[in-house]
């Protein structure tokens, strides 16, 4: 007997499997398996072991708290992993022939970006350290005056920073003893051991991370060379075998679209491998996702996880001519990669539209590829997801690619309400990963319509680069040519269609039922609803604006007037639901105040 897929059952019940990480000699799995206790609230996980092919799992730690991070020892006898089951954050080190795991040293912020240095003889990681507050800010309630000259004072997710960034630390694996190697006010994220040793390779975010650039830290001295203009973008990276080079995806402008590089790391020079890649290398996103670091294949060849036309694939480029080829691919979206030392098995987190929180191994030995985990698999066999549908739209001489989520029990016969969900970005995607609201829709007999208008990435930099200075134009079009495809088939009732976005999803949805009354509710999430006023509140708009829109508002005073939903939103007529994070820098809470003043005036 099935049951409904509920919001509870998607938080409470799922126990997603994420970071797998491959035994130096091929043969095992470490990875992260969360829960979301109902008590105290929090998200909790523990390292899981198994056989490279997925049997044999088992728990390795039980200790409560974020157990998490597990990195293989160069040769294959310890897993480091990061755990806060004693308060403070800690590093452990846990033998894997037998025995306890070792509190190696704890810190009083929360660690991550662990890695082993080559010899196995130190371990790298990162933590938010403020310089005012070294061994961390005093207990109490006591108030602070906050005053800043900075720019990039605050940041989503993170809140009011100041001067605190994430900065590198080296310690020793024997004694735990450690010393921090970076002290400047950026963060650095991500950092890779050169193969000697010697050196430390790392992206450093500029524009409170619009931008960034690739860090080499010799660690003897201290000597930085930043790689790429400051206006760049390094995403991911990785050190050739024998440290002569490194490749990297990146662009000397942010495009939200990057090519292929090689850097000669004596020399300092920078060639282009690539131009116009077709495909989005997967850059991941700190103390959130891991990027997919790229793999040398051997010294000429370099393989890279990679995302086209919203489903998840490994490619390999050619350094000599530029060239490259998808090697695997699937109807899904994946994160992360790691290898063993052979380059044999490559392992990621994996998503379908069909499920989640899985683990995906693909065998390059005989091109072969497996979801090895089972760890969501038992909630949706009790509770059955979405069926789906992809189709495409051309306009303009572009191909405009979208999908259909429809309930599990989806009759033909029968006229089912459609709700159009925007994604965010602009310059995000849609595509085979699973979406929680969606398939909750689809259980309550409602279809969703998702698409990716021009401005989407994973199609390469040209049709990224469509929606620049042009919100609310052929973006809009694109996704009412998609409703107009789905209005017309026999079982979508167009009397009962709603739209739905976050973000620029909720500029979007704003925009719309602004220019139009065809949808009869509306949900809009942190809209951005007046660019002029985003400019200067929101973390990143300062360059995040000049990017899109084309410049400050004084500089484009006609186009923020004909391009905000705040112009146009006296004319909405449809019922709208506003939420918004009250902790929201990226849109802040005033775009969605300054929205429902004007609604509420309009008599919606």
């Amino acid at each position: 007997m099935t049951s409904p897929l509920t919001p509870e059952t998607l938080v409470y019940g799922l126990r997603p499997a994420a970071d797998p990480q491959v035994s130096p000699d091929g043969t095992r799995l470490a990875y992260t398996v969360s829960t979301t206790e109902r008590e105290p609230g929090k998200t909790l996980s523990q390292v899981w072991l198994a056989n490279i092919d997925g049997t044999g799992a088992r728990e390795l730690t039980t200790a409560p708290g974020r157990n998490r991070s597990a990195r293989w020892s160069p040769d294959g006898r310890t897993l480091a992993f990061l755990s806060d089951r004693s308060g403070d954050d800690a590093l452990y080190l846990l033998p894997m022939d037998g025995g306890e795991a070792r509190k190696l040293f704890a810190f009083h912020t929360a660690m991550a970006d662990v890695a082993w240095s080559p010899d196995g003889r130190q371990l790298v990681f990162t933590a938010e350290i403020d310089p005012e507050h070294l061994a961390g800010r005093p207990d109490g309630k006591a108030t602070y005056v906050r005053v800043t000259s900075r720019l990039d004072y605050k940041q989503d997710n993170r809140g009011y920073l100041g001067d605190t960034r994430r900065q590198v630390f080296v310690a020793s694996a024997e004694t735990g003893e450690h010393r921090q190697v970076t002290d400047d006010a950026v963060d650095h994220n991500f950092p890779q051991w050169s193969p000697d040793g010697s050196w430390l390779a790392m992206q450093v975010p500029n524009h409170n991370g619009m931008c960034s650039q690739l860090r080499l830290l010799r660690l003897s001295d201290g000597e930085a060379v930043d790689i790429g203009p400051e206006m760049g973008v390094v995403a991911t990276w990785a050190w050739a075998p024998d440290g002569a080079r490194i490749v990297f995806a990146g662009d000397t402008e942010q495009t939200w679209q990057t090519d292929i590089f090689l850097l000669d790391v004596a020399g300092r020079e920078v060639r282009r491998l690539t131009d116009d890649l077709q495909c989005l290398p997967a850059a991941g996103f700190p103390t959130i996702e891991p990027p997919s670091q790229p793999v040398w294949l051997d010294d000429a060849h370099v393989l890279f996880h990679a995302v086209r036309a919203g489903a998840s694939g490994l490619w390999v480029v050619d350094l000599t001519t530029g060239e490259y080829e998808q090697i695997e691919g699937s109807q899904s979206l994946r994160s992360g990669l790691s290898t063993d030392y052979a380059k044999r098995f490559f392992a990621q987190g994996f998503s379908s539209l069909d499920g989640t929180g899985e683990i995906h191994v693909f065998d390059r030995s005989d091109g072969s590829s497996k979801v090895v985990t089972r760890q969501s698999a038992p909630v949706f066999a009790e509770t059955p997801v979405a069926g789906w549908e992809r189709f495409d739209v051309r306009r303009d001489g572009f191909t405009i690619e979208a999908w259909l989520l429809k309930p599990a029990d989806f009759d033909a016969s029968k006229r089912y309400p459609v709700v159009l969900d925007v994604h965010g970005g602009p310059n995000g995607y849609y595509g085979f990963g699973f979406n929680a609201i969606q398939q909750v829709l689809a259980t309550n007999d409602v279809i969703t319509v998702f698409s990716n208008p021009r401005g989407s990435s994973s199609y390469g930099r040209h049709f990224t680069r469509q929606v620049a200075s042009d919100w609310g134009g052929e973006d809009y079009h694109d996704l009412m040519a998609v409703v107009d495809a789905v209005a017309t088939r026999p079982y979508v009732d167009e009397q009962r269609m709603g739209i739905y976005g976050y973000s620029y999803g909720g500029y979007m949805t704003a925009w719309t039922i602004a220019q139009n009354d065809r949808f009869k509710a509306a949900v809009c999430g942190a809209p951005c609803f007046d660019l002029e006023s985003m400019f200067g509140t929101s973390d990143i708009s300062h360059t995040f604006g000049v990017l899109q829109w084309g410049g400050a508002p004084h500089e484009q005073r006609e186009w923020y007037a004909t391009h905000s939903p705040s112009q146009f939103a006296h004319n909405t007529k449809t019922p709208t639901l506003i939420i918004h994070g009250e902790a929201d820098d990226r849109c802040p809470i005033g775009q969605g105040e300054q929205m429902f003043v004007t609604l509420k005036r309009a008599g919606v």
